[in-house]
């Protein structure tokens, strides 16, 4: 299994890159958080990687920090959450504060997330609680959300989405209500366009 991957970084997109190591290159899914902390294609990254198999096909999802790997294995370990949607989670919400809901049971902290129901919520408590705790969470930043300049904010969003594969009228519908003004996050800004796109 691979568990590591260093390379350059031949193509970059919200929800994979393809990952040049010795002219092999590897398409890795990743969660956005791992998205905004890549350097420009052409510059050269390591990410923790999960291989996923499947009858038909074999998958890499890969990650900047262990923490957010392990995060992922213990999603995909619950009932009914597989790995793609374990990856939406970790698009939506940081270690940190998923940690937080599961520790102290915030189901409706948890339901907000796209794809994420009441049920599943009470799940991920269930199955996730005590697993949690063990976890190592001394490496989380004090703050979670990486603040982008405003004027670059709804940019980057629009851009996520339409390769997410959502069309453009869509997309700039849900903006329009949106906020992106105020200097926010693009994964706040993000959590709020898929809430809005999958109602």
């Amino acid at each position: 299994m691979i568990a590591l991957l260093t390379g350059l970084i031949a193509h970059k997109s919200p929800d994979h890159i393809v990952l040049d190591v010795h002219g092999v290159g590897y398409r890795v899914h990743i969660p956005f958080s791992t998205y905004y902390e890549l350097p420009e294609e052409g510059g050269t990254t390591s990410l923790h990687i999960h291989t996923s198999v499947r009858e038909d096909a074999i998958l890499l999802y890969g990650f900047r920090t262990r923490l957010e790997k392990s995060f992922f294995q213990l999603l995909i370990a619950v009932s009914g959450v597989g790995p793609k949607l374990a990856r939406d989670i970790l698009s939506n919400i940081q270690p940190g504060p998923l940690a937080q809901a599961l520790t102290q049971s915030d189901l409706g902290k948890l339901s907000t997330i796209p794809g994420i129901g009441k049920k599943t919520a009470e799940r991920l408590v269930l199955e996730l609680k005590d697993k949690v705790g063990k976890l190592d969470l001394s490496s989380l930043p004090a703050a979670d959300a990486r603040v982008i300049p405003a004027n670059d904010v709804a940019e980057d969003v629009i851009s996520a989405l339409l390769n997410l594969g959502y069309k453009e009228p869509q997309v700039r519908k849900a903006l329009a209500g949106l906020d992106a003004t105020g200097g926010g996050s693009v994964e706040g800004l993000l959590k709020q366009a898929l809430k809005m796109l999958m109602k």
